[in-house]
């Protein structure tokens, strides 16, 4: 039961990972490679702030939004300007400088060492130490970032990030300010991504570096083309699928360092199969394929 419910837990997380990605990658059309950077920032915030300062966890997870935010801005600004490939580029950039801060500053982030010991979170002045409990939390947050998720991309708001993906020259001409809308995306959802970094630093009680590398923002980018860019419920069967079908290894036997390597590659075969032969994904509304 409680594998069951772990196993519930994490796709809560990598549910509103996901849902914050497509806000950018599917309904904006910004290919981000930095995903995990922000996880990241969520998880090392909530930590260091527990560690230095003894804080709890509602006012850590602000924290880790606010500097989600301000990295968001951070990195947006040089990035914008660029486009496709180059725009990808950039914050594949952005995500290894990250990664070297939390992997190399030893003496603030502990470096490969990671951070231990991390605490339940309290709610009501009950700490959530559970898993039954911890499920509900992650699905709380989970079903908020759905509703914000969703408010943003029906509103007038919405509209012009799809008018941005379809057609940016004709979003300007339509007197838009795109830069600035792009901006605000990529502050929203890496601010909503360092959320799920905070629940799950405070669901595994340990981070180190190793959570926050480039093959995590792939397996982000995987979860919303498999399950469909621009759509909101593929983010939640992506998220389902990608979480599910690779546990099926660790009842094979294999050991798992070879379950680990076998896992990498599940996830690029996939990912090769839906780019060739359903670009758009379960269901998604466009495809990342250029035409």
């Amino acid at each position: 039961m409680e594998y069951f419910l772990h196993i519930l837990i994490l796709i809560n997380i990598y549910i509103i990972i996901a849902l914050s990605l497509n806000l950018i990658a599917g309904y904006t059309g910004l290919l981000s490679l930095a995903h995990a950077s922000f996880y990241g920032i969520g998880a090392y915030a909530t930590a260091l702030m527990w560690l230095y300062l003894g804080t709890g966890f509602w006012l850590n997870i602000f924290v880790g939004i606010f500097l989600s935010a301000v990295f968001g801005i951070i990195v947006a600004f040089p990035s914008l300007r660029m486009y496709d490939d180059y725009f990808a580029i950039a914050t594949f950039g952005f995500q290894m400088i990250m990664f070297s801060i939390f992997n190399n500053w030893v003496d603030f982030t502990k470096g490969p060492l990671g951070i231990p010991g991390i605490p339940s979170p309290s709610v009501f002045g009950h700490a959530i130490n559970t898993h039954i409990g911890y499920f509900f939390l992650t699905l709380f947050f989970a079903a908020i970032t759905y509703w914000l998720v969703r408010r943003l991309v029906n509103s007038p708001f919405g509209l012009v990030l799809k008018g941005i993906r379809e057609d940016e020259i004709f979003t300007k001409a339509a007197g838009k300010n795109v830069t600035k809308y792009k901006i605000l995306v990529f502050v929203i959802g890496g601010a909503l991504a360092s959320v799920a970094g905070a629940l799950y630093a405070h669901y595994i009680s340990y981070i180190d570096p190793t959570s926050f590398t480039i093959n995590e923002s792939i397996f982000m980018i995987s979860i919303v083309i498999i399950g469909g860019m621009a759509s909101l419920n593929g983010s939640i069967l992506g998220a389902v699928v990608l979480v599910i079908l690779p546990e099926a290894l660790r009842f094979i036997g294999l050991p798992n360092s070879v379950a680990a390597n076998l896992r990498q590659i599940f996830y690029g075969l996939l990912l090769v199969l839906f780019m060739m032969f359903r670009p758009k994904g379960f269901i998604g509304e466009y495809a990342i394929r250029k035409k």
